[in-house]
């Protein structure tokens, strides 16, 4: 028995040291230069659309906070890991369509994980997966097929998704090996959390102003910072 409980207690500390020690990654994203103007999206061709969103709205491609901050943009470890058997999280991420729009607009999950397309407006959507790595599939959902679930089994980076129907319609999803990675809000900032020791390459995509890398070195559980500064294409 004592035994039994020393061995406990070191599986215990060793656990708690290694969350203790884990580091984190964290920075903000701008955007430099002039902000052009957004598409307007005209949406008259399905009154539903057109009265859920009372008018017409526009694409949103460019999101900016104060001071130019950028949302909007995946940032994540490219590679340095030397672990992969990663498990998916149990809880599914959740795409609604919801106002002839997918939101969010961009997606990010691993593999393995469940995805849940929802349907609440009452008209006809498809979900068009345009992936090159998992199965493509197209599929409708009418008025009466509220939700859907989906699993994306390996990895692959960036692709679209579109509704068939409403052509303005169109979100992004990255299918990642691993967890650690960010989504930035209108503050521009992200945060990735529980990272190991090691040196790392990090990617920050953004679907229409590009990619841009950076390295950072996280050892004993230090928290490195790291900015990425996106500038309209010439």
């Amino acid at each position: 028995m004592v035994h039994f409980w020393n061995k406990f207690i070191f599986i215990v500390s060793f656990l708690v040291c290694s969350v203790a020690l884990a580091g984190t990654i964290k920075g903000t994203v701008k955007y430099n230069g002039e902000v052009p103007n957004a598409k307007l999206i005209h949406m008259d061709a399905d009154p539903i659309c057109y009265a859920v969103n009372k008018g017409n709205t526009h694409v949103p491609a460019l999101v900016l906070g104060d001071g130019n901050t950028l949302g909007n943009v995946v940032v994540f470890i490219k590679s340095g890991l030397s672990q992969t058997n990663y498990p998916a999280p149990s809880q599914e991420a959740v795409i609604t369509q919801a106002g002839c729009n997918y939101s969010p607009h961009i997606s990010v999950i691993m593999a393995g994980q469940k995805v849940k397309f929802l349907n609440p407006d009452g008209t006809l959507h498809n979900v068009h997966a345009m992936c090159q790595v998992n199965p493509e599939f197209n599929a409708a959902m009418p008025d009466f097929r509220k939700e859907m679930e989906v699993t994306f089994s390996k990895p692959e980076e960036m692709f679209p998704i579109r509704c068939d129907v409403h052509p303005w319609m169109q979100a992004w999803l990255a299918v990642m090996p691993h967890p650690f990675f960010a989504v930035t809000g209108q503050d521009g900032q992200f945060e990735i959390k529980n990272v190991p020791d090691g040196t790392y390459q990090i990617e920050a995509w953004h679907e229409k102003l590009g990619v841009q890398t950076g390295a950072v070195t996280i050892k004993d559980g230090t928290v490195q910072s790291l900015d990425f500064t996106f500038s309209q294409p010439k």
